[in-house]
């Protein structure tokens, strides 16, 4: 029996039908999660109005797949597994990336790996992003994507600074070993090939200032074969400090022939017209800007499509969303005590700016049932408003830069394409 707040979360984000129409989770006859938002405008807030309409983009080309609009959802560890790709898809269009995958726990089969490639059946275009230090291991990993139908694009990552994963040489450190990443990217790119799919690479401008990597690095990957290039526009060092360097991404673009996706600072969908305008990118990567707001992908469809602006939820619409975020972390999971528990990162994310008080927040974050969730849920006023200040704010991680830890000697030479030990461990996606 669903809850107040799936029917009112059906009622207010459903994504529209057509062209790019969902299906809905839960029921076995996949009843239309049908969008209404439009019909609500007389009681939402209006977006700000700085968004300026462009005219229709362009697909994005990924092989033979045709990607629309051309927005990517970040993989993000922990965050990006299938019940929250089927909430943002259910918003609006895109590729979205399952949770990094590392190479070698794949080709080992380890249980926790294989479970974590999980797509839903309406999934038509499944995207998974790996993470390898060997370039055998890696070819041997998009080999078995390939031959046992796991996905249909492979994302390689190179982005992730976290001081775990740099100081072993993988992330955002390999770069700076460019024969090493060549051999990477072009026996992933040879691996994919028979089976027609798609190699992409996501990556930093480089470790630090001194030590920039992104323009060598996009034209190695191109020379290999790949699809496009992501480049989120920070180095190592920054971490997820400061801004974004949008003028990189324009420089990559010009160099580049094949597509060029822009990644850092979208918090809203005027950014990525912005993103685009300045930078004269393909398309955009997001990733923290839709923690806590899924109908960011909505925002972004209207804005690439040269539509209107959408209309700011309620916080009682955001309550239904996030009723609806849990009751799919509990399908998805197949028990209620993890999925709730899955849940509780994500509170603080949807309710960022609202007026909710102490004791309820910590409550929310210590769910434990559907049921108590809908029950606390139910204690927030509906007809607040969406919080304005907290518009085109940073969400998720934001930390101070630091010094990029890196193994003896990795500076010495650009050439030396020997294996890094240590490196295959969880990490983010950069």
């Amino acid at each position: 029996m669903e809850s107040q707040f799936q029917a009112e979360a059906q009622q207010a984000f459903g994504h529209r039908g057509g062209e790019h129409g969902y299906q809905a989770a839960g029921s076995g006859h996949g009843r239309d999660f049908a969008r209404s938002r439009c019909a609500m405008l007389d009681h939402m807030t209006l977006a700000p109005a700085d968004q300026t309409p462009i005219a229709q983009a362009k697909p994005l080309r990924l092989g033979r797949h045709d990607v629309w609009p051309p927005v990517v959802l970040a993989p993000m560890a922990g965050i990006t597994n299938v019940a929250f790709r089927r909430l943002c898809r259910e918003q609006g269009g895109g590729a979205y990336v399952c949770e990094m995958i590392t190479t070698r726990a794949l080709v080992e089969r380890i249980p926790k790996t294989l479970k974590m490639i999980s797509f839903a059946p309406d999934e038509d275009f499944r995207s998974l992003q790996l993470y390898g230090v060997d370039p055998d291991v890696t070819a041997a990993a998009v080999r078995m994507v390939g031959e046992d139908g796991l996905a249909d694009h492979v994302d390689l990552n190179f982005g992730c600074p976290v001081p775990k994963v740099t100081r072993r040489g993988g992330g955002s450190a390999l770069p700076w070993r460019r024969r090493l990443f060549g051999r990477i990217v072009g026996q992933a790119v040879a691996a994919a090939a028979p089976f027609g799919i798609p190699v992409t690479v996501k990556m930093r401008k480089g470790i630090d200032d001194d030590h920039l990597t992104y323009v060598e690095a996009g034209l190695i990957a191109q020379e290999a074969g790949v699809a496009a290039v992501a480049l989120h526009a920070r180095t190592a060092q920054q971490r997820y400090s400061g801004n974004a360097d949008w003028d990189a991404i324009a420089a990559l673009k010009q160099t580049l022939d094949v597509p060029v996706l822009g990644n850092g600072d979208i918090w809203e969908a005027a950014d990525a017209l912005r993103m685009v305008a300045h930078t004269g990118a393909d398309g955009v990567v997001v990733g923290r800007g839709c923690l806590g707001r899924p109908w960011l992908f909505a925002d972004l469809e209207a804005a690439f499509a040269g539509r209107p602006s959408q209309a700011l939820p309620s916080q009682g619409e955001v309550a239904a969303i996030m009723s609806r975020h849990a009751h799919l972390l509990v399908d998805a999971l197949g028990d209620e005590r993890h999925g709730c528990a899955d849940f509780r990162k994500h509170v603080a994310w949807y309710l960022k700016g609202f007026p909710v008080g102490g004791e309820l927040r910590r409550s929310l974050a210590m769910v434990s049932s559907l049921a108590e969730l809908d029950d606390l849920l139910a204690r927030l006023d509906p007809r607040v408003p969406f919080p304005r200040e907290a518009l085109g704010q940073p969400r998720g991680r934001v930390n101070a830069p630091g010094k990029v830890s890196l193994p003896h000697g990795w500076l010495d030479s650009r050439d030396d394409d020997a294996v890094p030990e240590g490196a295959e461990m969880e990490n983010s996606g950069g």
